[in-house]
């Protein structure tokens, strides 16, 4: 069931995929230069989103999300989502036979955030609330271990999602009651960003405007929130992968709650250069009988993405959403292949399996294996900063497997 159209219409047209490693000199428009060329003042980023914004918001306080927002979309890093819930990592731990406990939980982090040189390419974690508070063994509080190694703190602070009243089969992402003042006790702890997440799932009929307006709001005011807060907030609405959709349906839906995301926060007055977006990719179901390609997937989700996404947001950070890590690299890739030189946003990554998931299939708990484990951590991680690059291969997997 189609969902109701009320976008103001602007040509499509069709986008060429860009020339690798463009020069200076082959520049012959705006749209072949590189991204930080387009990087706007502080001043505009102010106007952006709401002209009145500039009259509410402090200077400095304006500066500190700005330049926050840009280190974690800096580079060729991304962000690491280690923010599960604790029943959903015991659900995982239970898959490995590993024991589902706080302790249990607080090695599995420890192993993540010692991961040497991890800092190189990631370059920001998200936690939970039991991690932000959790300490090494030796008792250092992992948020210090974490800005040691150059990473900047994040946290999860949505509820999670719930059923939506009235309407069957959606869900509403809580937590907004009491969120000013945790907000303000995470940034007292070190937390330099949030995250909130809408899940938008796709089926007969659904989703509906009142599943889709409902969630925007939410992740609007979560917005405006934490940059009160003086926190950069990560505004995650999920379109889920599950089901039979074909990839033209996910682009339709993706647009269409962009669009309602992106109208809220200007309603609610979010600063949009203090913000990064965390979307999904446009990807058919996972029942879908026709799988598009790599490059197809990458062709349906960059359109998407110009159409509905302001250019004064300074990055976008993909959910990986259940793909295999190797596939998530790939496409990832293929976007900063075909189209980085001329996106007005860096294209980066915000994985939680698909980064983690060779990790701890390795270490099940063991403390014996926690060596391999992060050296798989490592490489996951390094795969996906040369899809930002460009430059990622299935063959770095593939010969890591052959010397495992």
């Amino acid at each position: 069931m189609p969902i109701q159209d009320r976008r103001q219409t602007q040509p499509e047209g069709e986008i060429a995929p860009a020339k690798p490693r463009v020069a200076v000199s082959e520049r012959g428009s705006d749209m072949n230069m590189r991204f930080e060329d387009h990087l706007p003042s502080v001043h505009s980023i102010l106007r952006a989103g709401n002209p009145r914004l500039e009259l509410d918001q402090h200077p400095m306080k304006a500066q500190r999300l700005v330049d926050t927002a840009r280190m974690l979309v800096a580079g060729d890093k991304g962000l690491l989502a280690m923010d599960e819930s604790n029943p959903t990592c015991d659900k995982r731990f239970a898959k490995l036979g590993i024991p589902q406990t706080v302790e249990a939980r607080r090695a599995y982090r420890e192993l993540i955030i010692t991961t040497p040189g991890l800092g190189e390419c990631i370059s920001g974690a998200i936690l939970c609330d039991e991690t932000i508070r959790q300490q090494k063994k030796d008792g250092t509080p992992f948020i210090k271990v974490i800005i040691d190694a150059g990473i900047i703190p994040g946290i999860k602070v949505d509820a999670g999602a719930k059923d939506m009243a009235a309407h069957p089969g959606e869900k509403i992402t809580e937590g907004l009651d009491g969120l000013r003042e945790r907000l303000a006790s995470y940034s007292h702890m070190g937390a330099r960003f949030a995250k909130w997440r809408a899940v938008i799932a796709l089926g007969d009929g659904i989703p509906s405007r009142g599943c889709i307006e409902a969630n925007a709001q939410a992740l609007a005011r979560y917005a405006a929130l934490c940059q009160e807060g003086g926190l950069v907030p990560v505004v995650e609405p999920e379109v889920l992968m599950d089901g039979e959709h074909t990839l033209k349906r996910c682009c339709e839906v993706t647009e269409e709650a962009l669009r309602t995301v992106f109208s809220q926060l200007y309603v609610q007055r979010v600063m949009l250069g203090g913000m990064i977006l965390k979307p999904n990719m446009v990807l058919p179901g996972l029942n879908c009988p026709k799988q598009e390609t790599v490059d197809e997937v990458a062709d349906a989700t960059v359109r998407c993405l110009l159409r509905a996404v302001p250019a004064a947001v300074p990055g976008i950070a993909f959910l990986s959403g259940g793909q295999s890590g190797e596939l998530a690299s790939a496409r990832l890739n293929a976007m900063n292949v075909r189209f980085k030189s001329r996106l007005p946003w860096a294209v980066a990554f915000s994985f939680a399996r698909a980064i983690q998931q060779p990790a701890l299939e390795i270490w099940r708990g063991e403390e014996s294996h926690v060596g391999a484990a992060q050296q798989a951590l490592y490489h996951r991680a390094k795969c996906n900063a040369a899809a930002r690059r460009g430059t990622y291969d299935v063959a770095m997997d593939a010969d890591r497997q052959t010397r495992a």
